[in-house]
């Protein structure tokens, strides 16, 4: 039977196996495994260079976590005889090189801050993940847009017909709305990539270790400041979280748009046959499967956002062991951001446009009267709210027209718009779907200049973000490379 070297000093009894199994931490575990053997060389590297171990026991430890690093951790060490991996993994070492130098790996730190390290290892990598998404979504989105300048379609408040705009107008909407997705992301990656190792169980510990050497050979961007706040802290992850969610927010009203735009009634888009499926008992369906599963997602991200931010809520600080149920929430809610980043930037990128019917219904339910009532006050001289009024007792009469003008304005305001010099000709331009949106040309308006413009911005920022995130996966890539490196000399 597995031995837990952990509990047998203190403890006795064997753990029944419903306890065990209530106790475990295993599956979140399997998520860091990789990331613990990395700490584990890294913590070792410090210990041999400071001679708080010697040389012998570190080459032994070496070659062992070596196998490990390549060939992955054992499943024996994911058995629930074992409260986590640590325990597991620390008792394979001991199996396999003995108590004398397996059972000194631990020797300065605690499964506090060695677990806090190993999230936050495994969650940047995760978050570089999400950026490389959100940076292929909004490409995508732009170079949609490229291609609809000129297309013209209904924008719509409370989903009812409101003014014309273009699809590019329309998706350039959500290229800003992402790119705030990617700044949060950013942003949250600079206060994860903080090193937690060595603050031990939450006081440090009193061997003469350097947390800086190990957080440089880990990549980390510093050191937490202090060792019970490094330990105890979990709002790295409801950060990410929050951003995760967000984003899915975000993802979710896209797909609920393309959900609604991909249906009969609508028939602006069509998905991808890969993105949709079909009914098992009506052979003529076609249904937005992805985008429908991703709004459900949004729910799960969500989700796992308040059930961390209600485990954390009335811990005191220091280390407890609720903590251990927050980490299955936040794989979960970032492995719902990074699937549906990734396939929603697929499913935008190879779905197909109907803009001949976008251009149909662009002047539907009156949605130039906007425009017109802004000519009456731009060229004839009418106050807004005149103008607002006169043109909303037209369109209550069913019509707009010269002569319904010419009746609601006498009716509300007693004034003949013939005397201000409104045509029909002005009339019948004004309710142009064209007319109105070459007028939008102002910043961050619809006109094609403006939407240009727009485009032009956001493929600088797409280019200078991918950089920024390129040299984050290098850095993550050469610290590895070099920990590596240092760890093979050392055996």
């Amino acid at each position: 039977m597995s031995r837990d070297r952990i509990r047998e000093g203190r403890l006795s009894g064997e753990r029944g196996g419903n306890v065990a199994a209530y106790l475990s931490s295993m599956e979140a575990d399997r998520r860091i495994g990789r990331a613990d053997i990395m700490v584990d060389i890294a913590h070792l590297i410090m210990l041999n260079m400071k001679d708080i171990i010697d040389r012998d026991s570190a080459s032994l430890l070496m070659k062992e976590l070596l196998k490990l690093y390549e060939d992955g951790i054992p499943e024996e060490a994911f058995d629930d005889a074992y409260e986590d991996v640590h325990a597991g993994k620390e008792a394979y070492l001991i199996r396999e090189i003995g108590a004398e130098s397996g059972g000194r790996l631990h020797i300065g730190r605690s499964r506090n801050d060695e677990v806090a390290t190993c999230l936050r290892i495994r969650l940047r990598e995760d978050i570089v993940a999400v950026l490389n998404g959100l940076l292929h979504l909004r490409e995508e989105l732009l170079e949609l847009a490229d291609e609809h300048i000129n297309s013209i379609m209904p924008g719509f408040t409370h989903l009812q017909h409101a003014q014309p705009t273009t699809l590019a107008h329309h998706l350039l909407s959500y290229v800003q709305a992402f790119t705030r997705d990617f700044d949060r992301f950013r942003d949250t990656y600079r206060r994860v990539n903080i090193c937690p190792l060595g603050s031990a169980a939450f006081a440090s510990t009193g061997y003469p270790i350097d947390r800086k050497l190990t957080a440089n050979l880990l990549g980390f961007g510093g050191i937490a400041g202090n060792s019970m706040d490094a330990v105890s802290s979990r709002d790295f992850a409801l950060e990410t979280l929050s951003a995760a969610a967000v984003a899915m927010t975000t993802a979710s009203r896209l797909s609920e748009e393309l959900v609604i735009w991909s249906s009969a009634f609508v028939r602006f888009a069509e998905l991808d046959d890969i993105h949709s499926s079909t009914s098992s008992i009506m052979p003529q369906k076609k249904n937005p499967d992805t985008a429908e599963i991703m709004r459900g997602k949004c729910g799960t991200a969500t989700g796992a956002l308040v059930s961390a931010l209600m485990i954390v809520k009335g811990l005191p600080m220091s280390y407890n062991r609720d903590l251990q149920e927050l980490s299955s929430h936040l794989w979960q809610g970032m492995d719902a951001a990074r699937e549906s980043v990734s396939l929603l930037g697929e499913m935008i990128g190879s779905a197909t446009f109907n803009t001949k019917r976008m251009a149909e219904e662009a002047d539907r339910g009156f949605s130039t009267a906007t425009e017109l009532a802004d000519i009456m006050v731009r060229e004839h001289g009418l106050p807004f709210r005149t103008a607002h009024n006169i043109v909303g007792r037209a369109v209550r009469s069913g019509s707009i027209t010269l002569e319904s003008l010419e009746e609601a304005a006498m009716e509300t305001e007693g004034i003949c718009l013939k005397d201000l010099g409104l045509t029909g000709e002005t009339v019948k331009n004004a309710l142009d779907p064209v007319t109105g949106i070459l007028a939008r040309n102002v910043e961050g308006g619809p006109a094609p200049e403006a939407v240009t413009e727009q485009i032009r911005v956001e493929n600088i920022r797409c280019d200078r973000d991918r950089r920024w995130v390129s040299e984050i996966d290098s850095s993550i890539s050469s610290s590895e490379r070099i920990l590596i490196e240092k760890a093979k000399e050392l055996v």
